[in-house]
């Protein structure tokens, strides 16, 4: 019984919060619109503030900002009472994030904020508080009830502010144009970022570059891909690429071969092996030897000259995988 208790609560915070959060589509509006326009034409930053639970949500939506393009900055309302005001400069933005819309160190803020002349953003499930009437524009989360059995913990109203906080970064993500490379320029570090730059080009000079003409002995070939140890080489003749011989194909000759002495590279090589183009990213790589049910890929230049081997162990490494 206990268990089944536990899974209904669970299970009800989470209808809770989910009706809530559907119901924000209705207050997506031209104050919404307005609100993102207000932002995209600033030459200042974006400051977000608040109090509590929301000084949590006001973190999260100031790290999302950036992340997307959006300089920003959070000031905890607390604080700016006492010092912390210096913070805004004139042309800065202010969202200030309050549930109820009317603590104490609200009321205190916002008088200040807007006799310095900077614009003020409520977010707030209360469109009829102090903060709601007196910004000069208000984004409106309205909740009916915190999923909390006493409707007072900081549960769905969060959650409401941190979704309406998504929602103005991405609308603003749209407009500015942000692409992937922008992306990576914010996310250089981690799985994340590598996915956004990081090339084939630089794996390979992590690699040794594996190398046999179609008329080398299979001694070389076991030589050369033993030497070089990514189970793999590439097959030349005169500098052009013909074919690959991996560790497979070594395999599968002395099965079928019981006389292998006289074979040539030529003779075992896989023809058209699969390759990518110098600048490819290590991303793509991936999706290839995915598709293709391979671990290594053939670099070659914009002019097919060969350039090395990429491994998925080089993707594993750096965490693409």
């Amino acid at each position: 019984m206990l268990k089944n208790k536990i899974i209904a609560t669970a299970k009800k915070t989470i209808e809770i919060e989910g009706k809530a959060i559907s119901n924000l589509v209705h207050f997506i509006d031209d104050e919404f619109a307005n609100i993102v326009q207000l932002i995209n034409q600033s030459k200042g930053r974006v400051v977000v503030t608040g109090i509590g639970k929301s000084a949590n949500v006001a973190t999260k939506i100031v790290a999302t900002l950036n992340s997307t393009g959006t300089p920003a900055l959070f000031m905890h309302a607390a604080d700016a009472i006492h010092g912390d005001l210096g913070m805004i400069q004139q042309d800065d933005t202010v969202i200030c994030i309050s549930k109820s819309g009317n603590t104490p160190e609200i009321k205190v803020l916002i008088p200040l904020i807007k006799q310095a002349g900077n614009k003020l953003i409520a977010l707030t499930s209360n469109k009829k508080s102090f903060l709601g009437i007196n910004a000069h524009y208000v984004l409106n989360a309205h909740i009916e009830k915190e999923a909390c059995p006493n409707n007072l913990a900081p549960t769905t109203s969060t959650t409401a502010q941190m979704v309406m906080g998504d929602a103005l970064a991405i609308a603003l993500l749209d407009l500015k144009g942000f692409s992937s490379a922008d992306f990576a320029k914010y996310h250089p570090g981690g799985a994340l970022g590598k996915r956004l730059y990081l090339q084939v080009d630089d794996l390979l000079i992590n690699n040794e570059k594996p190398v046999v003409q179609e008329n080398d002995t299979i001694k070389e070939v076991i030589n050369e891909i033993s030497k070089k140890r990514l189970g793999v080489t590439a097959v030349l003749n005169n500098n052009k690429l013909t074919g690959i011989i991996t560790d497979g194909d070594i395999r599968r000759m002395l099965s079928d071969n019981t006389n292998f002495l006289t074979l040539q590279a030529k003779d075992i090589m896989s023809k058209n092996p699969k390759t990518v183009q110098s600048g490819t990213l290590a991303i793509d790589a991936l999706a290839l030897m995915e598709e293709s049910n391979i671990t290594q890929l053939l670099v070659l230049t914009a002019t097919n000259s060969y350039l090395g081997v990429v491994h998925l162990h080089d993707l594993i490494k750096e965490g693409i995988v």
